[in-house]
């Protein structure tokens, strides 16, 4: 019997377990053009918290009491579909739950790269996507740029830190604790801010880029996001791509130095990955040119086993994942 997990009731704040449950459910048998597919690794993301508010916004919230959805790549193990054949891997959205019946549109083979299926999650899925039309078509950014990465040591950032170095930008990423500043420098960065050393960040970007800096790709808000303002450049651009520090509380910090934007002519632009699917090509060629000539790297944090599903997923907010948090089934 199939299992997925459901959401309860709408969180207030941080989500807590009672939030889910864990639900077998009843797959049909397939139609034609249909496939099956026994899901092996898991996605969870940030963008999932406001899925699970009823509220007006680019994802349909999550129904109560029905199977939740994300990201996954799984094994085809059977088929009325003509392309697609048992034993070939597939990523689609039905995520959070172990197996699936979707109909051929639904799924796309994985592309010819030579790297884990589980990476198709990470650098070389979404987040990758997010990075690198992010930080190339969002925010315009070119080889003299200094750019400055918040949460660079999460599955976005670390692909941004990588990408900016290989189109030779200077690089300043921000992350939290020793070990997890310590990879972003492994990854290239020139710069790497502690920002639970104790110092303010606003502080210690002044001392990383003294002459500032030309773009900032958001994956936080809050001081983060202040800093940037107040160490902008002239004409500096700002990819804002996630908020996390508002996820749950709702409450944004003061931007004290917002009012830059207007004399340093700073330009900001929120961004959705789904604005560049029809370029994903460009993404594909390029990064598999970086991972060949050895320019890439990446980690991932596994949790295993579908019951542990909420539990990655709260993680994301407490800072337990070092690159890409997947859960394996």
């Amino acid at each position: 019997m199939a299992q997925a997990w459901h959401l309860e009731r709408r969180p207030a704040g941080m989500p807590v377990m009672a939030d889910f449950a864990l639900r077998d459910v009843t797959l049909p048998a397939l139609a034609p053009g249909q496939v099956r597919v026994a899901n092996r690794w898991l996605s969870v993301d940030p963008y999932m918290r406001g899925r699970m508010n009823d509220v007006k916004s680019y994802a349909a919230p999550y129904a109560l009491g029905e199977p939740m959805t994300g990201g996954a790549v799984g094994e085809v193990v059977e088929s009325a579909a003509d392309g697609i054949a048992v034993g070939d891997w597939v990523q689609h959205m039905a995520g959070w739950r172990d197996e699936t019946v979707l109909d051929a549109r639904e799924v796309q083979k994985l592309p010819a790269i030579d790297v884990p299926p589980q990476a198709f999650l990470g650098q070389f899925g979404m987040p990758g996507l997010t990075a690198y039309f992010g930080l190339l078509a969002v925010a315009s950014a070119e080889p003299s740029d200094t750019v400055f990465v918040s949460a660079a040591a999460g599955a976005v950032g670390s692909t941004v830190v990588q990408i900016a170095k290989a189109r030779g930008m200077t690089v300043i990423g921000s992350a939290g604790g020793a070990d997890k500043c310590a990879w972003v420098r492994e990854l290239g960065a020139d710069h790497v801010i502690d920002y639970k050393a104790g110092v303010p960040v606003t502080k210690a970007l002044g001392q990383a880029a003294p002459d500032g800096i030309d773009v900032y790709f958001d994956n936080v808000g809050g001081e983060h996001l202040d800093a940037a303002f107040a160490h902008a450049r002239l004409n500096a651009r700002f990819a804002i791509c996630g908020m996390i520090d508002i996820y749950n509380s709702g409450a944004a910090t003061e931007l004290r130095y917002i009012a830059r934007t207007i004399a340093a002519r700073i330009r900001i632009q929120g961004f959705l990955v789904s604005d560049f699917l029809p370029r994903a090509g460009e993404f594909y060629r390029d990064m598999a040119g970086w991972h060949a000539a050895g320019k890439l790297q990446r980690q991932e944090t596994v949790v295993d086993g579908l019951a542990q599903m909420p539990d990655a997923f709260l993680g994301l907010f407490t800072g337990q994942n070092t690159g890409k948090m997947l859960v394996k089934v």
